[in-house]
């Protein structure tokens, strides 16, 4: 008793629980992200007392990147450690890929955040702290990092953020101030951020806890552990309060950040079309204002930000081309493009493969890897007659040229190519689109229509298709 008492009045258990408190909900599902070292146990041992007392499930997930010659006995101490405490674990096992330009750091942040993205849960709960936060604003600040990059991290965050929303969800998302789960999966939570190393290290000592060591906290070739063993002693010798101070400063900058947002979101809605970045509006916004609209553009699309010469060099194309433009420019897995005007944003990876076909059983959708998705629904009087569709094998197929169609009764067929242009479709949209065959014969084109011959009449079994690929939705 005298152990649970010392251990709700102890400062870090009241931050811990005034975190969750705000945040959570009865009955949300948590689960801890557990490495085993001393941050995440004591996290751990704070969230054991924490799930009774507020009412929500906890369960843990360990990471094996399988990097240190350790990572056995990591996983294993975490496994006796959780069952000791009646709290369910998952291991995850990775093999990390390195690429060009990507640090081993990063590219096992990068993989370990793609498995608690993947957890059946309201939260993700993270054991990051002060320090942290200190360490990531000067890694930041060092790299030459914009305002998003040197904003504080939030106590809440959403895994990935919405395609479209408004300037006060951006505000909500970015700071935590809705509880609950989001569509993008889990949400990170930090309880523990405005506790420094120093206070979870005396926690855990005071309370007789275990944890490992990682030996490569030690080894200063890394930047952050650099910074941690070498700058930051010297730091706190003139500046003992730096962390809170730099936590502060990251607090205003992401504020700023938000700002720019919402001008972004502004300057998006005042487009000539709302909501689609045109190549003329660009060129009506001084080049500040511009680049932070493209900027805002390409998050909102997922896209991973280019460097600021190379996002400038794209602004700058962008606005000194004309209606007729056939702009492509290629950056990382994202590519810009420009059609009529109109600036499109597409991961650069979605190259069609022309002998691509799959057969359709009756699936209300199917998906095309890495393209989109073609969904079948069932309504009478409307779309392709079902009976007449199902006398052959259907398939999906991509274009290969010289197909043909005729969607109007009323006119001859027509050659596929022709019917595209006169759509106005861009180019890479044509080559995307999926073809519905029945035997050999051109059914439907997505976006274009359904040939003569098989169109569903009133009261007929019908199917209409449609197509969502990465811009709107097509049907037919």
């Amino acid at each position: 008793m005298a152990s649970s008492r010392k251990l709700k009045s102890s400062s870090i258990f009241s931050k811990a629980e005034n975190a969750l408190r705000e945040q959570t909900r009865r009955g949300d599902h948590l689960v801890a992200a557990l490495s085993g070292g001393v941050d995440s146990v004591v996290l751990l041992d704070l969230l054991i007392p924490l799930s009774v007392h507020l009412q929500f499930s906890l369960s843990a997930v360990h990471v094996n990147h399988g990097i240190s010659t350790h990572a056995a006995q990591w996983a294993k101490f975490c496994r006796d450690l959780c069952r000791t405490r009646g709290v369910p674990l998952k291991i995850a096992r990775l093999k990390i890929k390195r690429e060009s330009g990507i640090s081993l750091e990063a590219a096992a942040r990068d993989a370990r955040y793609r498995i608690f993205a993947q957890q059946k849960a309201e939260y993700v709960v993270l054991a990051q702290h002060l320090d942290d936060q200190a360490e990531t604003l000067l890694l930041q600040l060092l790299r030459g990092a914009g305002v998003k990059g040197l904003g504080a991290m939030p106590v809440v965050r959403n895994f990935a953020p919405p395609i479209k929303h408004d300037a006060s969800e951006t505000r909500k998302r970015a700071y935590g101030s809705s509880a609950g789960t989001t569509d993008y999966g889990p949400r990170i939570l930090r309880p523990i951020l405005d506790v420094s190393r120093f206070e979870i290290e005396d926690y855990a000592r005071r309370n007789a806890l275990r944890w490992i060591t990682d030996e490569s906290n030690g080894d200063i070739s890394f930047d952050r552990n650099f910074l941690r063993h070498e700058f930051f002693p010297l730091l706190e010798k003139r500046f003992p309060s730096y962390r809170t101070t730099f936590s502060r400063a990251s607090r205003h900058i992401a504020e700023a950040a938000d700002l720019l947002d919402e001008l972004a979101e502004a300057d998006s809605n005042k487009c000539v079309v709302p909501g689609k970045l045109q190549a003329g509006d660009l060129r009506e916004l001084s080049f500040p204002r511009a680049r932070n609209l493209l900027r805002y553009a390409l998050s909102q699309q997922g896209a991973i930000l280019p460097s600021t010469a190379k996002l400038e060099e794209i602004l700058r194309q962008l606005r000194s081309s004309s209606a007729d433009s056939k702009l492509h420019i290629i950056f990382g897995n994202t590519e810009v493009r420009c059609f009529r005007g109109v600036v499109h944003v597409r991961n650069a990876d979605s190259s069609p493969d022309s002998e691509w076909r799959t057969t359709w059983n009756g699936e209300k959708q199917l998906p095309i890897a890495g393209l989109g998705t073609v969904k079948f629904t069932r309504r009478k009087g409307a779309g392709i007659n079902l009976r007449k569709l199902m006398e052959s094998p259907v398939t999906v197929r991509m274009r290969q040229g010289g197909e043909r169609l005729r969607p109007d009764c009323n006119r001859p067929r027509r050659s596929l190519k022709n019917l595209l242009r006169e759509a106005l479709l861009p180019l890479w949209e044509r080559e995307t689109l999926p073809l519905i065959f029945s035997g050999e014969h051109l059914v439907c084109v997505p976006g274009i229509g359904v040939d003569c011959g098989f169109q569903a009449l009133a009261m007929e079994p019908g199917i209409v298709i449609e197509w969502k690929s990465g811009g709107k939705p097509r049907s037919a």
